[in-house]
């Protein structure tokens, strides 16, 4: 039926460019050959386009019915939502050609005055079919923030003009951000995505008995923020389908709803930064608030165990920061007065080198 079709839609257009051209193309020939004139020249050339069509319909009517087959069994794979958006962007971008077209045929220059119309046209149909495709789970979520109904915000459970905090799994299984929130230093509302909910659920169902007794902390975590503390917590019960990885969907969650990522993963970290993505780490935090130490300064330590190099020894204050004791080792165990020599500030931790004060006075 399709290849019928073809060759019928073939014979018409041929016949109808035979029949708009055929008196040109005869007085043409007429000028060059001198064979007269023809009667009926517009009805001979109609009868020419037509034959000259259907023996070109015969070689291309198969790769048109192939092309044809490929994109109705691609539309019929998409979900009818995904082709929904990529529609209405097609009509943005033919209307957005339209407005440009009077402006565009007016250009003096007669071969780019007819045909730039048409490119612009094709240009902006398929890229506003991309951007609708490509770009619906945002355009989506960008629609139900802004909606001014309560009831509608209250089930999507995202709030508008409030600053959002996005929290991951691992900050969640942390737990530091329920002191954080008790402190009042956190404003605006949190969220809690449905994929991390789903992640921490499978952790604590794990087999593992490290990783469920994790996930089992990382739940009561959100139970105790949302319970007893006074923060706002809203759950995002939307999904990225087109994205797999839980990192990459907290990423594209922060763009649509304008947020800050909250985490103390090292690497998501640095992606969000890579991406332009605000992102506030916990580690950051917890490292900016610890007790400043100066070159120079004297402290009392407990040299522990070994150091990497030879003769090293380690310490740790009360807070958790390393101090690397050079020539140390021969206090392991012992209390020991030291000279704080230099201080290394990493987004991992803080790092304090030092030295013996018998030492530095032998010296």
């Amino acid at each position: 039926m399709l290849r019928r079709v073809s060759k019928i839609f073939f014979v018409v257009v041929g016949g109808g460019l035979g029949y708009q051209f055929g008196r040109d193309i005869f007085e043409l020939f007429n000028t060059l050959l001198n064979f007269g004139n023809i009667p009926g020249q517009q009805y001979v050339g109609a009868v020419l386009g037509a034959i000259v069509f259907y023996l070109l319909a015969n070689w291309l009517v198969e790769y048109i019915v192939a092309a044809v087959n490929w994109g109705e069994e691609t539309l019929l794979k998409l979900p009818i939502v995904d082709v929904m958006f990529g529609a209405m962007g097609l009509i943005s971008g033919l209307i957005i050609a339209f407005l440009l077209f009077l402006p565009i045929s007016n250009i003096p220059i007669p071969v780019i005055g007819d045909l730039l119309p048409l490119v612009v046209s094709g240009l902006l149909g398929y890229l506003g079919f991309q951007v609708g495709f490509r770009k619906r789970d945002e355009i989506m979520a960008v629609f139900s923030i802004g909606r001014k109904d309560k009831t509608k915000k209250e089930n999507s459970g995202i709030a508008a003009n409030v600053e959002h905090k996005i929290l991951d799994t691992s900050v969640i299984i942390d737990g530091r951000i329920a002191d954080i929130c008790r402190t009042g230093f956190i404003e605006g509302a949190l969220v809690i995505p449905g994929f991390v909910l789903e992640e921490l659920q499978h952790i604590a169902d794990s087999s593992d008995v490290l990783k469920r007794n994790r996930g089992r902390r990382g739940l009561d975590i959100l139970n105790k923020i949302q319970k007893e503390l006074k923060v706002k917590v809203q759950i995002w019960e939307g999904d990225f389908e087109d994205v797999a990885e839980v990192d990459s969907k907290l990423i594209k969650l922060a763009k649509v709803l304008n947020g800050k990522v909250v985490t103390n993963d090292f690497n998501l970290n640095k992606v969000c930064e890579l991406q332009g993505v605000p992102v506030l780490n916990i580690n950051d935090l917890a490292n900016a608030v610890k007790p400043v130490v100066l070159p120079g300064e004297e402290l009392t330590v407990q040299v522990i165990k070994d150091g990497k190099e030879y003769g090293q020894g380690v310490a740790y204050l009360d807070d958790g920061t390393m101090i690397v004791v050079e020539g140390g080792r021969d206090y392991i165990g012992h209390d020991v007065d030291v000279l704080v020599t230099s201080v290394l500030q990493t987004s991992a931790g803080r790092m304090i080198f030092a030295k013996p004060k018998l030492l530095e006075k032998a010296l």
